[in-house]
């Protein structure tokens, strides 16, 4: 067989599908795609360091403009989008949530999250609440309807950085910049396990579809894999050559994608725990990297301002 080089070296010279240079006026730092449940559409949404959260319609193997949503005061951190692909929510530096009707481009509700207290924001999967990480250690849980937090889960821990629910809906994990990794119980609201795994600040993790295991990205530039149930380690990943900015989970709940700071994309087999795939197109770090629905395509962002989409290899 082919050492993993020599693979790496024929694989990654497949070409793009499609890459919209300019996306933003700035960096870009986070991108979610969804399709929406009430009419089939493919939507993609970025957040910007220029402020400004757009939104994107992929159709006919084209990317599509369709809006910017104006609101936030500072650079977006976080955007992502509900199960049901109808409503956006954004975090900035503003301290604000803002959700975002993605067929009418209008703004739904703004929440004030504290001063400098959101980072990365997830939708529980009944779409009920927007989580966030905050710098005080505390995962904040916002109802969409009140528009008020509605619980805090306290890690005792520093600075969340990111946040992922389970599928399932009956766990919700986050990573600090202290590298340690926290799992809760959100029917009790109890702190189920504490993971050490990584040294250094933890900017992306997600759960597989089947909520079984958890992958997390750190700045310490490995990948580890956990087995959600026993919190055990199943296996640790290396192959980006600087920080892990971002993890993506395939709905084939066998494969996820990694952004690194290396300017890569890569993709991964969980259960083979390699890599099988390198883009390496963008020209600077690469912040942001997510699936479709049924993962045939990856859609990434970058500090070099292009929005790209992946024909996926596997």
């Amino acid at each position: 067989s082919l050492s993993s080089d020599t693979e790496e070296a024929v694989v990654s010279t497949q070409s793009t599908g499609h890459k919209r240079e300019e996306g933003h006026e700035d960096s870009i730092w986070s991108v979610a795609w969804a399709r929406s449940e009430k009419d089939n559409t493919e939507n993609i949404v970025t957040g910007g360091v220029d402020d400004l959260v757009k939104s994107w319609n992929w159709r006919d193997e084209f990317l599509d403009y369709k809006s910017t949503l104006k609101g936030h005061q500072l650079g977006i951190v976080s955007v992502t989008i509900n199960t049901a692909g109808t409503v956006a929510a954004s975090s900035s530096l503003d301290s604000t949530i803002r959700l975002w009707d993605l067929d009418s481009s209008k703004q739904i509700k703004s929440i004030d999250a504290g001063p400098v207290d959101c980072w990365s924001v997830a939708f529980s999967p009944d779409g009920q609440y927007i989580g966030s990480g905050s710098h005080s250690g505390k995962i904040n849980l916002f109802g969409i309807e009140s528009g008020k937090l509605e619980q805090s889960l306290d890690t005792r821990g520093k600075f969340i950085m990111s946040i992922a629910y389970s599928p399932d809906g009956h766990y919700i994990a986050c990573g600090g910049i202290d590298g340690i990794v926290c799992i809760f119980d959100l029917a009790t609201g109890k702190l189920l396990h504490t993971l050490e795994g990584h040294a250094m600040p933890i900017r992306s993790l997600i759960f597989s579809p089947d909520s079984q295991l958890l992958t997390t990205c750190s700045d310490d530039t490995s990948i580890k894999i956990y087995d959600v149930q026993h919190a055990n380690l199943i296996g640790t990943l290396s192959g980006h050559g600087s920080f892990v900015l971002c993890v993506d989970f395939c709905p084939d709940n066998t494969h996820f994608a990694t952004s690194s700071s290396d300017r890569k994309v890569k993709v991964w087999d969980a259960g083979m725990r390699r890599c099988v795939h390198t883009f390496s197109e963008h020209k600077d770090q690469v912040w942001g990297v997510a699936y479709n629905d049924n993962g045939s395509k990856l859609v990434s962002v970058s500090d070099d301002k292009d929005i790209i989409i992946y024909d996926c290899p596997i």
